[in-house]
């Protein structure tokens, strides 16, 4: 199998959380940002991530393959969702401080979806005008935005560590561990102790890098 992504995309990590912590024979390949006809002419609309089964067939939409994946072999192992409504109502709280954080950043970062410049810029115009903002402004005003961010990080009590649990993940941490990821690129956001941990666990228990060596 083949699972088509891009490593900033946070639904694109959730179905690789799934082949990392199941160990799994799927090949994790790139698509170009601006590359939407790839993107359509396999699953017809607009998205990633993308399974390519093993019958050739495709499959989109970041749950249904992370399930797909997770029972594919009828040996389930990510757990039951026990904080969904918290994980939710943390992620759109925070979004207006994360989105003029992050975007600048993936232009400043080498990532495999960028690897030619009409990606830029296709990413820069698209999310430029989600944000009302230039890249370099919310750049610049990074200090106001970590300011709001660093103490909703604090204020997370609702994650268990894969530590805690058997080495184990649930559906919460599939949904929130790839948009905590991200964050990891905002150099100068200090995170609490038990976050880090957290973070560096299923790290390692998936092979999915962190961005604290190349934050920006």
């Amino acid at each position: 199998m083949k699972l088509y992504l891009f490593d900033h995309c946070p639904y694109c990590i959730k179905a690789q959380l799934v082949v990392g912590i199941k160990k799994m024979d799927v090949e994790i390949l790139y698509l170009q940002n601006d590359d939407v006809e790839a993107r359509v002419e396999k699953v017809g609309v607009n998205l990633v991530p993308i399974l390519e089964k093993e019958d050739g067939s495709y499959m989109a939409e970041s749950l249904d393959i992370a399930a797909y994946l997770n029972q594919y072999d009828h040996h389930r192992v990510i757990g039951k969702s026990t904080q969904a409504d918290e994980v939710t109502q943390w992620l759109a709280a925070v979004s207006p401080y994360v989105r003029p954080l992050i975007y600048p950043r993936w232009m400043k970062i080498p990532l495999p979806e960028f690897q030619r410049p009409s990606a830029y810029e296709w990413f820069t115009t698209k999310k430029t005008a989600m944000i009302d903002l230039s890249f370099d402004a919310a750049f610049e005003r990074s200090e106001e935005y970590i300011a709001k961010l660093a103490p909703m990080l604090v204020e997370i009590d609702f994650i268990t560590l894969p530590s805690a649990k058997g080495d184990k993940l649930s559906w919460d941490d599939i949904n929130f561990f790839p948009f905590l990821r991200n964050l990891t690129v905002i150099k100068g956001l200090t995170f609490p102790p038990h976050i880090k941990m957290y973070l560096e666990e299923i790290s390692e228990l998936t092979g999915i890098d962190l961005y604290f060596d190349v934050a920006v």
